[in-house]
């Protein structure tokens, strides 16, 4: 007997009625980008690791998906190594290529490959899938897709407006409830400075970055396990805690920070940034969060998360400012700012909130029965009209019971369905029923296309 097959896990089979779903988020998404002037790249699934290694830090390198050579990728590899079981020196010289374990590295890449064809600054989104060697659990995915959108080659802070603009903007369409939060690497370097702690800023912001999860204790033992003093941590504690309005952290952190050059470049800043937000009148919440670190060490300034108000999850959208991401391709002084909507999660909550319209499964609307090779061909020709106009139809391929066919209409919730028999052929009409109403009529080919106008939009 054949063994059941089976996916990997953190990996997820979509159905149709999953991937109408899913499209409907990808179109909204798409549409507010490109409402924003943005333009849509792809790049390989497969990067070098030489591309992709030491630019997310030493976790994330930890959670790359690395690609055994091809051919016998043990030929360079002695006895001796294997014995050893050294599996980061073993795949260091088995392993090339890795899968990319987000879009901004990548699409780093391709910008300094590409200069010469891009006017800068150059606005991309991108949509594809990514992957990182993680314990799957409710709402993180080992395949998972990320829907980035990213300016480079300007400094100006509009960009980070603009992008909070396209976050607001979004969730407004899906008709989800967030909350952005805000911080800046650079506020959190000048907190490293003046505890004394300069030193430390990749061990602090990825310490504190976990303070939903692991809570506060935890938070200040990993600190302690990376070398930093209690009198350091004490420090920190009330920075990390601080409460208050936009404007009363801000006037609070100056304060803080008022010796660090550093860190009052970020307070002014995220100053900036608010500000202006103000003016532009979001829908949804706009806090600092000095305890937002983003793990990832390739941030510099401003850095964002959202978070869903009403279904427990983790982040569904996270971004920042990076200065000098193209410097690594050796491309230096390009900045660059963008964001990335965690798709799946977004699927998630959407779920989970019922918040679907009702035509975005974007399903058969009109199935015309089949009763035999004399009833099809004259369905034929309908069958074109009617799809001429945008109405999304099946003919039946099986001259099948009636009974078989209806419900195979039913199954797929199709709302109408048309027959044509010897009474209906004789006058040159069709039957149309609705599928909801049990209410039929005989009409022509163009009443029907009338009585089914309203569908063409859906």
């Amino acid at each position: 007997m054949a063994n059941k097959p089976s996916i990997v896990k953190g990996t997820r089979d979509f159905g149709p009625q999953e991937m109408a779903r899913r499209n409907y988020i990808f179109n909204t998404i798409r549409n507010v980008y490109e409402l924003y002037g943005f333009q849509q790249i792809e790049t390989p699934a497969m990067e070098t690791l030489q591309t992709l290694m030491g630019k997310y830090g030493e976790e994330g390198d930890k959670l790359l998906f690395k690609v055994l050579n091809s051919g016998d990728c043990l030929t360079k590899i002695s006895d001796e190594e294997l014995l050893e079981r050294n599996a980061l020196h073993l795949a260091s010289k088995m392993c090339e290529k890795g899968l990319r374990y987000d879009l901004t590295v990548p699409f780093a890449r391709y910008v300094v490959m590409h200069r010469e064809e891009l006017q800068f600054p150059f606005k991309r989104y991108q949509m594809q899938p990514v992957w990182r060697a993680d314990r799957p659990q409710k709402g993180r995915y080992r395949e998972f897709w990320q829907f980035d959108g990213d300016i480079v080659g300007s400094d100006s802070l509009l960009n980070e407006v603009e992008l909070m603009q396209i976050v607001d903007k979004v969730f407004s369409r899906f008709g989800v409830r967030v909350q952005i939060k805000i911080n800046n690497r650079k506020i959190l370097t000048g907190i490293a400075e003046v505890i004394g702690a300069a030193d430390k800023i990749v061990d602090i912001t990825v310490a504190i970055d976990k303070l939903d999860k692991i809570g506060i204790d935890s938070v200040n033992a990993e600190l302690r396990e990376n070398g930093l003093s209690d009198e350091q941590i004490q420090k920190l504690q009330p920075i990390i805690m601080l409460q208050g309005t936009n404007d009363e952290k801000l006037d609070t952190i100056a304060q803080v920070l008022n010796d660090s050059e550093t860190g009052m470049k970020g307070v002014e800043e995220t100053r900036y940034i608010l500000n202006t937000l103000n003016s532009c009148q979001l829908i949804n919440e706009l806090q600092l969060d000095l305890t937002l670190a983003r793990g990832l060490n390739y941030y510099t300034g401003a850095i964002f998360e959202v978070k869903a108000l009403d279904v427990q999850i983790g982040s569904i959208t996270g971004g920042g400012r990076y200065d000098n991401l193209t410097g690594i391709f050796g491309m230096p002084g390009v900045s660059g700012v963008g964001i990335s909507f965690g798709v799946d999660r977004i699927y998630d909550v959407l779920n989970a909130l019922d918040l679907y319209p009702k035509d975005a499964v974007g399903g058969t609307q009109l199935l015309f029965i089949n009763f035999g090779e004399k009833e099809t061909a004259y369905c034929l020709p309908a069958v074109a009209r009617v799809r001429q106009v945008c109405i999304r139809t099946e003919l039946y391929p099986d001259a099948v019971k009636m009974k078989k066919q209806m419900s195979y209409a039913n199954a797929k919730q199709i709302p109408f369905v048309a027959l044509a028999g010897e009474n209906e052929i004789s006058q040159g009409k069709f039957t149309l029923k609705n599928m909801l109403t049990g209410e039929q009529k005989m009409v022509t080919v163009e009443e029907m296309v009338e009585e089914l106008k309203e569908l063409r939009s859906l």
